[in-house]
């Protein structure tokens, strides 16, 4: 997932404290912004590539229960004051939605899945973001315009699941299918509750837990699955480990890294921006590097969901500007 999709709730987060950016160096900035378009973006290929000769989900937790681990000594060894139980109650909550299922199921959809769906299934997240507030006792009703940007964007996710090639086939597996968006809902629920859970006050100490949650309960779900006979090392190419590695470093640590310092120093507005060019580095690497086909149906359907991702990221950053009477 947007690590990979979306800590959306950081971006709401900004907006209510109106966050006044530093003035950083223009070329960390973009080198920044540069990680989080190119290294989120292709993490969908990296997965891909690491499962080839990895269990899915086994994968997923080692590359989260060591980026955590990494990311939580850091902090600690910083001074960081040692989290609460409550803390690590809620750090668990949304591991296992975000990364559980969310990142799970995108890693074990992809074993039938081509990437490249996958990353346009996944950039509706935004979507069931928008549905589940709206759902939520208290929450915020969805206005014409958002309303017309979810009919747009789950048109596009209905479109990928129904649609068929020139062939006449499906172009996405039935369960596959099911599983993204098993996944999406999850990771956006999840999402939703972490802006209310109890965490620590440092960020990145509170990602780190939430690392080691979900990395503990994806091992978890690997073995109960059957997944561990299916390990032999001596058998894991090295293109295997390579993305594993790189999806622990770059996608797990850099990335997010990156993300969280952009939301110090820049707009929100700026930093949402990545949710609607992961999927076209996700798509375009998919196609180079894999030779993944893309029908037309499926470009249709990207086209609708990324158009209304962009219309609601828009229409909520405006909203947060003007007065509640304007706002949808």
């Amino acid at each position: 997932m947007s690590e990979e999709c979306c800590t959306a709730e950081r971006l709401l987060a900004c907006e209510e404290r109106r966050v006044v950016p530093m003035v950083p160096p223009a070329g960390l900035v973009i080198a920044a912004f540069a990680a989080v378009y190119l290294i989120w973006g292709s993490t969908y290929l990296a997965i891909r590539l690491a499962i080839e000769t990895i269990p899915p989900l086994l994968m997923a937790g080692a590359r989260f229960l060591t980026a955590g681990l990494i990311l939580y000594g850091v902090m600690r060894v910083r001074g960081i004051a040692r989290p609460r139980l409550v803390h690590w109650r809620d750090a668990t909550i949304i591991g296992a939605a975000l990364l559980l299922v969310g990142n799970g199921g995108v890693s074990w959809a992809q074993q039938t899945v081509p990437s490249t769906i996958a990353a346009l299934m996944v950039a509706a997240v935004p979507l069931w973001m928008l549905l589940i507030d709206g759902l939520r006792p208290g929450g915020k009703r969805p206005g014409a315009v958002m309303f017309t940007g979810l009919v747009m964007g789950f048109g596009g996710v209905a479109l990928i699941i129904l649609g068929r090639d020139r062939g006449g086939a499906s172009v996405i597996d039935p369960i596959g299918a099911i599983v993204l968006l098993l996944a999406g809902l999850c990771w956006a629920g999840g999402s939703v509750f972490s802006r209310h859970a109890v965490k620590p006050e440092d960020s990145l100490l509170t990602v780190g837990m939430q690392m080691i949650a979900g990395g503990v309960l994806l091992l978890l779900a690997g073995a109960l699955t059957g997944e561990m006979p299916r390990v032999h090392l001596g058998e894991i190419t090295a293109k295997s480990w390579w993305a594993f590695g790189y999806l622990t470093v770059f996608g797990s640590l850099i990335g997010f890294t990156a993300y969280v310092w952009l939301l110090q120093v820049s707009t929100p507005a700026r930093v949402s921006t990545y949710a609607y060019v992961n999927p076209f580095i996700a798509v375009l690497l998919g196609r180079v590097v894999l030779d993944e086909p893309l029908p037309q149906t499926v470009i249709l359907a990207g086209a609708l969901i990324l158009g209304a991702v962009v219309l609601i990221t828009r229409r909520s950053q405006r909203a947060a500007t003007l007065p509640a009477r304007e706002s949808d």
